[in-house]
């Protein structure tokens, strides 16, 4: 087995990994995944342990890729590090197997530069209204729908929380795949009856916290 994995490394320097180097930027992460788990990691401008024979999650850059077998766009995967990272995924062959190569691109590489929204509009009923961002409390991704709220009302935008985090202001955070949190409307976080991680808002609303997102509220918000 060692010797097997051994050749995978050896394959996958010479195939892949010097050609990269001719154009993606120099802080870049690399990391492949064969069949169902990771077998090649490349740190970059993150510095830290990566696992190898991590299993690959639901929902990431490389399940995507295996499962499609198309590159896909620069996308945000929140799987591999615990907090929302920036990155593209690629179909390629190791020994014949198909694989997947992911390119974690720095937080500052985007193909476009893009400007923070200054203001979502929202439809509620048959009307639509522009709301200032700073005024928005959180936002909800229900029922294939994303949804923000302003003080007790509830609008609905064409817009995914995905792209949304990509363009939303730093005081905004993804504390779930299906919510984004302002933090100036935080008013404290807790544990629940069952260990749950819980954000509890000024106007009494609470909202989950899954797992993968815990560590990057707590480095956002120094606790």
């Amino acid at each position: 087995m060692n010797n097997e994995f051994n050749s995978l490394q050896k394959d996958i320097s010479q195939q892949f990994i010097t050609m990269l180097q001719d154009w993606i930027p120099a802080n870049s992460s690399i990391a492949i995944a064969v069949q169902n788990s990771y077998i090649y990691f490349h740190p970059g401008n993150y510095g830290i342990h990566f696992e190898l024979g991590r299993q690959v999650e639901p929902g990431s850059i490389a399940q995507l890729v295996m499962h499609t077998k198309k590159r896909t766009d620069p996308i945000i995967d929140n799987t591999l590090f615990g907090t929302p990272i920036y990155g593209i995924g690629y179909p390629i062959h190791i020994q014949e197997t198909p694989a997947a190569l992911v390119v974690v691109l720095p937080s500052t590489a985007t193909t476009q530069k893009l400007e923070p929204y200054q203001f979502l509009t929202g439809k509620r009923d048959e009307e639509w209204t522009p709301v200032a961002i700073d005024q928005i409390s959180y936002i909800e991704s229900l029922q294939k729908r994303t949804w923000f709220y302003v003080e007790k009302d509830q609008f609905k935008t064409s817009i995914t929380l995905k792209e949304l985090q990509m363009r939303l202001p730093p005081f905004f955070i993804r504390i779930h795949r299906s919510y984004i949190v302002n933090i100036h409307f935080i008013k404290k976080m807790a544990r629940d009856l069952t260990s749950n991680f819980i954000v509890t808002l000024k106007d009494g609303t609470e909202l989950p916290v899954s797992q993968s997102y815990l560590n990057h509220l707590r480095s956002a918000l120094e606790f």
